[in-house]
Protein backbone atom coordinates (compact mmCIF):
# COMPACT_ATOMS: atom_id res chain seq x y z
CA UNK A 1 0.00 0.00 0.00
CA UNK A 2 1.31 3.44 -0.90
CA UNK A 3 0.89 6.56 1.17
CA UNK A 4 -1.68 9.03 -0.08
CA UNK A 5 -0.46 12.58 -0.69
CA UNK A 6 -3.05 15.06 0.50
CA UNK A 7 -2.08 18.06 -1.62
CA UNK A 8 -2.46 18.57 -5.34
CA UNK A 9 0.84 18.55 -7.19
CA UNK A 10 1.77 22.23 -7.35
CA UNK A 11 4.66 21.64 -9.79
CA UNK A 12 2.37 19.64 -12.11
CA UNK A 13 -0.35 22.30 -11.94
CA UNK A 14 2.19 25.03 -12.73
CA UNK A 15 3.47 23.01 -15.71
CA UNK A 16 -0.09 22.61 -16.99
CA UNK A 17 -0.64 26.36 -16.65
CA UNK A 18 2.65 27.03 -18.44
CA UNK A 19 1.68 24.78 -21.33
CA UNK A 20 -1.78 26.37 -21.60
CA UNK A 21 -0.25 29.85 -21.65
CA UNK A 22 2.48 28.95 -24.14
CA UNK A 23 -0.03 27.34 -26.49
CA UNK A 24 -1.44 30.83 -27.05
CA UNK A 25 1.95 32.28 -27.99
CA UNK A 26 3.65 29.39 -29.84
CA UNK A 27 2.01 30.13 -33.22
CA UNK A 28 3.41 33.67 -33.12
CA UNK A 29 6.90 32.43 -32.30
CA UNK A 30 6.65 29.80 -35.03
CA UNK A 31 5.58 32.47 -37.54
CA UNK A 32 8.86 34.29 -36.85
CA UNK A 33 10.96 31.09 -36.62
CA UNK A 34 11.76 31.64 -32.94
CA UNK A 35 12.02 29.05 -30.21
CA UNK A 36 10.57 29.60 -26.75
CA UNK A 37 14.11 29.88 -25.34
CA UNK A 38 15.06 32.48 -27.93
CA UNK A 39 11.93 34.50 -27.17
CA UNK A 40 12.64 34.41 -23.44
CA UNK A 41 16.13 35.76 -24.11
CA UNK A 42 14.81 38.42 -26.48
CA UNK A 43 12.12 39.44 -24.01
CA UNK A 44 14.56 39.71 -21.07
CA UNK A 45 17.04 41.76 -23.12
CA UNK A 46 14.30 43.96 -24.56
CA UNK A 47 12.85 44.65 -21.10
CA UNK A 48 16.23 45.35 -19.47
CA UNK A 49 16.82 49.08 -18.85
CA UNK A 50 20.24 49.09 -20.56
CA UNK A 51 19.32 46.58 -23.26
CA UNK A 52 22.50 44.68 -22.43
CA UNK A 53 23.07 41.86 -19.96
CA UNK A 54 25.77 39.48 -18.88
CA UNK A 55 25.23 35.95 -20.20
CA UNK A 56 25.12 34.50 -16.68
CA UNK A 57 22.31 36.88 -15.71
CA UNK A 58 20.37 35.93 -18.84
CA UNK A 59 20.71 32.26 -17.91
CA UNK A 60 19.38 33.00 -14.44
CA UNK A 61 16.45 35.17 -15.52
CA UNK A 62 15.45 32.90 -18.42
CA UNK A 63 15.86 29.65 -16.47
CA UNK A 64 18.23 28.23 -19.06
CA UNK A 65 21.26 26.24 -17.92
CA UNK A 66 24.52 27.98 -18.85
CA UNK A 67 25.79 25.18 -21.15
CA UNK A 68 22.48 25.25 -23.06
CA UNK A 69 22.48 29.05 -23.15
CA UNK A 70 25.87 29.06 -24.86
CA UNK A 71 24.50 27.07 -27.79
CA UNK A 72 21.31 29.14 -28.01
CA UNK A 73 23.32 32.39 -28.01
CA UNK A 74 25.65 31.04 -30.71
CA UNK A 75 22.68 30.26 -32.96
CA UNK A 76 21.04 33.62 -32.19
CA UNK A 77 24.27 35.43 -33.05
CA UNK A 78 24.62 33.40 -36.26
CA UNK A 79 21.02 34.33 -37.17
CA UNK A 80 21.69 38.02 -36.54
CA UNK A 81 19.40 38.31 -33.50
CA UNK A 82 21.99 39.28 -30.88
CA UNK A 83 25.46 40.68 -30.50
CA UNK A 84 27.97 39.33 -28.00
CA UNK A 85 31.03 41.13 -26.76
CA UNK A 86 33.61 40.81 -24.05
CA UNK A 87 34.09 44.05 -22.14
CA UNK A 88 37.72 45.23 -22.10
CA UNK A 89 37.63 45.55 -18.30
CA UNK A 90 36.77 41.85 -17.76
CA UNK A 91 37.42 39.31 -20.51
CA UNK A 92 35.69 36.57 -18.49
CA UNK A 93 32.28 38.20 -18.99
CA UNK A 94 30.16 38.01 -22.11
CA UNK A 95 27.74 40.89 -22.61
CA UNK A 96 24.73 40.27 -24.85
CA UNK A 97 22.45 42.78 -26.58
CA UNK A 98 19.79 42.66 -29.28
CA UNK A 99 20.81 43.43 -32.84
CA UNK A 100 19.02 46.14 -34.81
CA UNK A 101 17.44 43.36 -36.88
CA UNK A 102 16.06 41.77 -33.71
CA UNK A 103 14.74 45.10 -32.42
CA UNK A 104 12.81 45.42 -35.69
CA UNK A 105 11.55 41.87 -35.20
CA UNK A 106 10.37 42.76 -31.67
CA UNK A 107 8.49 45.74 -33.15
CA UNK A 108 6.70 43.31 -35.49
CA UNK A 109 5.99 40.67 -32.85
CA UNK A 110 4.94 42.95 -29.98
CA UNK A 111 1.49 43.86 -31.37
CA UNK A 112 0.73 40.16 -31.92
CA UNK A 113 1.82 39.27 -28.38
CA UNK A 114 -0.21 42.17 -26.97
CA UNK A 115 -3.25 41.01 -28.96
CA UNK A 116 -2.95 37.58 -27.33
CA UNK A 117 -2.74 39.19 -23.90
CA UNK A 118 -5.92 41.15 -24.73
CA UNK A 119 -7.55 37.87 -25.68
CA UNK A 120 -6.50 36.32 -22.36
CA UNK A 121 -7.86 39.38 -20.54
CA UNK A 122 -11.18 38.95 -22.35
CA UNK A 123 -11.31 35.27 -21.44
CA UNK A 124 -10.47 35.53 -17.74
CA UNK A 125 -10.76 39.25 -17.02
CA UNK A 126 -8.13 41.88 -16.32
CA UNK A 127 -8.53 41.81 -12.52
CA UNK A 128 -8.18 38.03 -12.45
CA UNK A 129 -5.08 38.08 -14.68
CA UNK A 130 -3.50 40.78 -12.51
CA UNK A 131 -4.36 38.81 -9.38
CA UNK A 132 -2.87 35.64 -10.88
CA UNK A 133 0.37 37.46 -11.75
CA UNK A 134 0.53 38.95 -8.26
CA UNK A 135 -0.05 35.56 -6.64
CA UNK A 136 2.63 33.94 -8.79
CA UNK A 137 5.06 36.76 -7.88
CA UNK A 138 4.24 36.15 -4.22
CA UNK A 139 4.70 32.38 -4.61
CA UNK A 140 8.10 32.83 -6.25
CA UNK A 141 9.21 35.29 -3.56
CA UNK A 142 7.79 33.18 -0.75
CA UNK A 143 9.51 29.99 -1.87
CA UNK A 144 12.84 31.62 -2.71
CA UNK A 145 15.71 30.30 -0.60
CA UNK A 146 17.03 32.57 2.13
CA UNK A 147 19.26 35.36 0.83
CA UNK A 148 18.24 34.77 -2.78
CA UNK A 149 17.58 37.87 -4.82
CA UNK A 150 14.94 37.85 -7.53
CA UNK A 151 13.79 40.66 -9.77
CA UNK A 152 10.16 40.71 -10.70
CA UNK A 153 8.25 43.15 -12.88
CA UNK A 154 4.94 44.52 -11.67
CA UNK A 155 2.74 44.73 -14.77
CA UNK A 156 4.00 47.79 -16.59
CA UNK A 157 5.38 49.36 -13.44
CA UNK A 158 8.98 49.45 -12.31
CA UNK A 159 10.68 46.24 -11.28
CA UNK A 160 11.25 45.31 -7.68
CA UNK A 161 14.16 43.43 -6.21
CA UNK A 162 13.01 41.11 -3.46
CA UNK A 163 15.59 39.95 -0.96
CA UNK A 164 14.52 37.11 1.29
CA UNK A 165 16.54 37.24 4.46
CA UNK A 166 17.37 34.24 6.59
CA UNK A 167 14.55 35.08 9.00
CA UNK A 168 11.98 35.02 6.18
CA UNK A 169 11.49 38.79 6.06
CA UNK A 170 11.17 40.14 2.53
CA UNK A 171 12.70 43.48 1.69
CA UNK A 172 11.71 45.11 -1.60
CA UNK A 173 13.51 47.93 -3.37
CA UNK A 174 12.12 49.58 -6.47
CA UNK A 175 14.46 49.67 -9.43
CA UNK A 176 14.33 52.80 -11.55
CA UNK A 177 13.71 52.24 -15.25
Amino acid sequence: MTSEIQHRSLPMLLLQAREAALAVFRPILKQFSLTEQQWRIIRVLNDHPTGEMEAGQIAKECFILSPSLTGVLERMERDGLIQRMRPPYDQRKVMVSLSEHCKTLVDQISPLIEAQYCSIEQQIGIPRLNQLCQELDDLVAGLAPADQVTTRPRGGEASFTVVRSGDGVDVARELVR
